[in-house]
């Protein structure tokens, strides 16, 4: 069973490969239980995105992943969004006081709830886990898996219905989809390389008949959503187009949420129910 971690509450966001079935994403789902603070799913990306926190975080992340193992099939998968596994990626975060989600300080909470993830994905599962964290990255363990890295914990090989599972250990950051006005992959891609530095992660994405910037805003309170949307909308001039709208994948730290205009919101797709704290203390109330 996962140590308790005192007065430490954790956050913990399971990216699922199961973004259309919506039978197995909501049986998926209710494992978490009291925990499950959202549910995000996409079809094209194929994807379900389901935030955990609270208490009882470790072992709510443990069902939700025995579930997902039990009943996705990753050899019939097909999505637009890059994945090594069922049970893809399995990120914890360190929250503050009263749930707070802050965006620095101590990750060592975050990182025994990984290792002692891995640990148990791999003897109990018999799941191949790869860390990620302050000794690399998720982009790298996605290029280099199975290729010249192996897993950190468990099989050396893919799991025969499951493949792999990341597990890491960050502070809050926000997912986050611009969509544009074209359906070219290559204006898309073109944009995403070059919006990508120390704060951002962005990938090109053909989504049914658009394409989209999909983001991972690593330092939201330097260069959040509306940093995102702007940075978009200049690169996307350079080919006349344009951004068509936004799109936010599961939770946001609310102090993201309040530091950005009141009058952007809507353009944004922020909304004060759906901040990490503000789920978080409907959950535990």
């Amino acid at each position: 069973m996962p140590r308790s971690t005192g007065d430490q509450l954790l956050e913990c966001v399971v990216n699922v490969s199961e973004g259309r079935d919506s039978s197995v994403i909501s049986a998926i789902a209710s494992a978490g239980g009291d925990q499950v603070l959202d549910v995000h799913s996409d079809p094209d990306h194929h994807r379900s995105v389901i935030t955990l926190g609270g208490a009882a975080t470790e072992q709510a992340a443990r069902e939700v992943a025995r579930r997902t193992v039990d009943l996705i099939d990753f050899s019939h998968h097909s999505g637009v969004h890059p994945r090594i596994g069922v049970l893809d990626v399995v990120p914890f975060v360190p929250l503050g006081p009263r749930g707070s989600a802050p965006v620095d300080g101590d990750l060592a909470p975050a990182l025994r709830a990984r290792d002692d993830f891995a640990n148990w994905a791999a003897s109990d599962l018999g799941l191949p886990c790869f860390l990620y964290g302050p000794e690399r990255e998720l982009p790298e363990v996605r290029r280099r898996a199975f290729v010249d890295l192996a897993p950190d914990r468990g099989p050396k090989s893919p799991h025969p219905t499951a493949g792999a599972c990341a597990v890491g250990a960050r502070f809050p950051l926000v997912a986050y989809n611009l969509w544009l006005s074209t359906a070219d992959r290559e204006v898309a891609a073109s944009i995403a390389r070059q919006l990508r530095g120390d704060s951002v992660r962005a990938l090109g994405l053909v989504v049914g008949d658009a394409t989209q910037v999909s983001c991972n805003l690593l330092r939201p309170m330097q260069f959040g959503p509306a940093e995102c949307y702007d940075a978009v909308e200049r690169l996307s001039a350079a080919y006349a187009v344009e951004v068509t709208r936004a799109e936010l994948v599961g939770l946001v730290p609310a102090g993201v949420f309040v530091s950005t205009p009141p009058e952007r919101r809507g353009q944004l797709d922020l909304d004060p129910d759906r901040t990490i704290e503000a789920r978080l203390e409907a959950a535990l109330e």
